[in-house]
């Protein structure tokens, strides 16, 4: 068994659901102290958080990641017990194998090997890690970020090992996001008896043009670096339960994940717009998950690139396409963010599982970054 897939399957049988840490954190940083890592244990609310930084002079280059997974869904769907990690055909099963604890397991061997061969590399390691990524996330990195920024200690390059892979270990990677952005959206009806509807204001009846529209426009068209802007409804709710009541209100939450063609506020001023042309009686709150991002080619691009090739043999594919992580809140500090992680095709899923040939070869892969970037050549 290596070292990567002993220390991923001990973390993966740790029952740690969002925003519980299990002892996770406890013996990640174990593992760091033992190679030279001085470490902070933040706690926000009910969120454990980990700073652990090896070196005192820049550039820092630091491995971001979560300990927390969302839940496992009825436990006798799972062909194995999730939190008790099974290997299967050469495959590591268990909740959060892919997201994200075979990555923490690949970033710690990683570092171990890296450190045996370069103890005195230049400037520091370090790692950012939470138990709030899969919840709120405001207990989180967020308020690590500005628990750092408050000292003007700065992230140069950061390193996220989200499920970024598609066919291959390695074969696609995020240098950036798109946008996050939520709707909650009441319509005002007025409650009647469903045989008198014209003593009675349908919320339904009057939302279901406008949504219509919502669900109709092109937004943007996105441009070479993101994909075009998408709206989605994720919940609809309305009525009382009964079949002869019209009901007095109507609950919409939609989601935008937007390029960097619009802005958050150009969003919320047509959808706002729509509503009134609809002569809509509404309450509308927003919530921002995260702006777009994106890390132009550079350090830690470049690094990324030249790791996976020299160790696969194959190039990789920048990409800002799928669901929001931690980076959103790392990039705004002028870091450069790159995610790279295996593959997500189970992630959040039944069976959740990762290649256990792959956790080695990002850990590999993982070196061989921390090589680029730290060792003078």
């Amino acid at each position: 068994m290596s070292s990567t897939l002993e220390l991923a399957k001990d973390l993966i049988s740790r029952p740690s659901v969002t925003p519980k840490d299990y002892g996770c954190q406890q013996l990640i940083a174990e593992r760091l102290s033992a190679i030279g890592f001085t470490i902070e244990h933040l706690r926000f609310g009910d969120t454990d958080n980990i700073w652990a930084r090896r070196g005192t002079q820049g550039p820092i280059l630091t491995f971001a990641g979560h300990t927390d997974v969302v839940p496992t869904g009825p436990e006798k769907n799972w062909t194995s017990p999730p939190f008790e990690p099974v290997i299967r055909d050469g495959l590591l099963y268990g909740r959060g194998t892919a997201d994200m604890k075979g990555s923490i397991a690949a970033f710690i061997t990683a570092c171990e090997r890296f450190i045996a061969d370069n103890p005195n590399h230049i400037g520091s390691i370090a790692f950012l890690i939470t138990s709030d990524e899969e919840g709120p996330a405001t207990g989180g990195t967020i308020k690590v970020i500005e628990a750092l920024e408050a000292r003007n200690e700065k992230i140069d390059w950061c390193l996220v090992g989200e499920p970024s892979s598609t066919s291959k270990i390695g074969d696609v990677v995020k240098n950036g996001r798109r946008g996050s952005m939520n709707g909650h959206l009441t319509i005002q009806g007025k409650q009647g008896h469903i045989a008198y509807p014209h003593l009675a204001e349908n919320p339904i009846h009057l939302l279901t043009p406008a949504l219509t529209e919502l669900c109709g426009i092109e937004w943007d068209q996105g441009n070479e670096d993101f994909p075009p802007t998408s709206f989605q409804v994720s919940n609809l709710n309305s009525g009382t339960g009964v079949t002869n009541v019209i009901p007095d209100t109507a609950d919409v939450i939609f989601n935008f994940r937007y390029s960097t063609e619009v802005t958050h506020q150009q969003l919320q001023q047509r959808v706002k717009a729509i509503l009134d042309n609809h002569r809509l009686s509404y309450d509308l709150n927003w919530e921002l998950s995260g702006k777009p991002f994106r890390t132009a080619s550079g350090a830690l691009v470049d690094a990324v690139k030249a790791a996976i090739k020299t160790t696969t043999g194959y190039d990789t594919e920048l990409s800002t396409s799928g669901g929001t992580s931690d980076g959103r809140f790392i990039a705004p500090t002028g870091a450069q963010v790159v995610e790279l992680g295996p593959l997500n095709a189970t992630i959040h899923q039944i069976d959740e599982c990762v290649s256990v040939a792959d956790l080695d070869t990002l850990s590999t892969i993982y070196q061989t970054v921390l090589s680029n970037l730290l060792v003078n050549k």
